[in-house]
């Protein structure tokens, strides 16, 4: 079994969606390639740490991501049927720019936040 998910694995303020310098996907694109990280999860494994996003939307955003190539959909021939997203090489190769990314923020939030305020009030 892979490594279990925890809340604090995407509990990071320093890069949340909103602070993420760039966006590799669809929005929800980054916290799937965490979730999937220690390995294939099914859906219903994804749901639990990604709760704040509803169903439709993980569904639509696993498709896309699939489509580009970053993860497989692995249906299980059992009854009922299993199915299991996993990582692919280009998947698991977002990985480092991702860390780079949330590395970048927690510098640099200050910065952005204080451009944003300013020219929010300018």
């Amino acid at each position: 079994m892979s490594t279990p998910l925890t809340a604090e694995m995407f509990d990071d303020p320093d890069c949340s969606d909103r602070a993420q310098p760039f966006r590799v996907g669809e929005k929800w694109t980054g916290v799937v390639l965490r979730c999937l990280e220690g390995g294939p999860r099914r859906f219903s494994e994804l749901r639990v740490p990604l709760h704040w996003i509803t169903p439709k939307v993980l569904t639509e955003t696993l498709r896309s991501m699939e489509r580009n190539g970053f993860l497989t959909r692995t249906v299980h021939d059992e009854n009922p049927p299993r199915v299991e997203y996993e990582l692919t090489a280009l998947g698991r190769s977002l990985l480092g720019p991702l860390d780079a990314a949330c590395d970048w923020a927690r510098v640099h939030l200050p910065e952005v936040v204080e451009a944003r305020t300013a020219y929010e009030t300018g």
